[in-house]
């Protein structure tokens, strides 16, 4: 449809892939290297810049892996639950991933056998072809990054500096898929197309009963439930650091929008006070 390619090349646009006459731009062509979502690949790119580029490509391969979360059988649900928790990450269901992916690895090297590798995944009550499948795109993307020359930072995750820098480079790509919780019960307004959804049943966050106010998220589905899948918190301050500012002056007007706007007026007064005055 034709509103649909529109779309498509706005999104590339804000994301800075394409040039003044519509063609990619040199930033587009080493985007579109990457077989992945553009707002992954910014995101990947962005890793780069902000030195945290081994957690992004294990976020890259785990999200576009299909979930490695499988449905408990009825009457496993609590002790489902109970497993996933200790892969859950304060930060988020992005860090989360990477929790689950780094112990799969651990547990792949300290088993001698294929089906203890099984044994363990259906124990976890996760996906062992899942994780397979991430281990094998990781590397792939491993690869592309050393066919284009670009850097591969040292793992780092954990630290205070790396959190951070991991929802810099999450926030580079994924701008356009943000929301808040308008009401404190986990029902979250999308700041781009205004629908109000609710988080995955698999996030971190249902399991902790924790809904922060602002979230980043990889996808909206309108199959299951209007809900938002693998979600990761931000702060209204770092989303005014790093959004486009043409982006946001197209945002709809909404509550959520003018809470923003205040922070970027308090985070640089004087360029507003210009732009006032302009």
């Amino acid at each position: 449809a034709p509103e649909s390619l529109m779309r498509a090349l706005e999104d590339l646009d804000y994301l800075a892939a394409l040039d003044n006459d519509g063609n990619l731009s040199e930033f587009g062509i080493i985007m579109s290297e990457f077989p992945l979502d553009p707002q992954l690949s910014k995101s990947i790119l962005a890793s780069c810049e902000f030195e945290c580029v081994d957690e992004m490509l294990t976020i890259a391969a785990m999200v576009t892996a299909p979930n490695c979360f499988l449905h408990a059988p009825p009457g496993t649900e609590e002790i489902a639950l109970t497993c996933w928790r200790k892969f859950s990450h304060p930060a988020g269901d992005h860090f989360t991933l990477i929790n689950v992916f780094n112990a799969f690895k651990e547990a792949s090297a300290n088993s001698a056998s294929q089906c203890n590798n099984e044994k363990w995944c259906r124990d976890y009550f996760l996906s062992c072809s899942a994780l397979r499948m991430a281990e094998i795109i990781r590397a792939e993307l491993v690869e592309i990054m050393k066919r284009i020359e670009l850097p591969i930072s040292e793992p780092d995750f954990g630290s205070k500096e790396n959190i951070l820098s991991i929802k810099k480079s999450l926030l580079s790509g994924y701008f356009m898929h943000t929301a808040r919780d308008v009401d404190g019960s986990g029902n979250y307004l999308m700041l781009t197309h205004r629908q109000v959804a609710q988080l995955h049943p698999f996030s971190s966050y249902c399991n902790t009963r924790k809904f922060p106010e602002w979230v980043l998220f990889h996808e909206f589905s309108i199959s299951e439930d209007n809900s938002i899948r693998v979600v990761s918190e931000i702060s209204p301050d770092l989303f005014a650091a790093l959004v486009p500012q043409y982006y946001f002056t197209n945002l709809p007007p909404s509550e959520s929008k003018d809470i923003l706007q205040e922070v970027i007026n308090r985070l640089s007064p004087i360029s507003t006070r210009k732009q006032e005055q302009k």
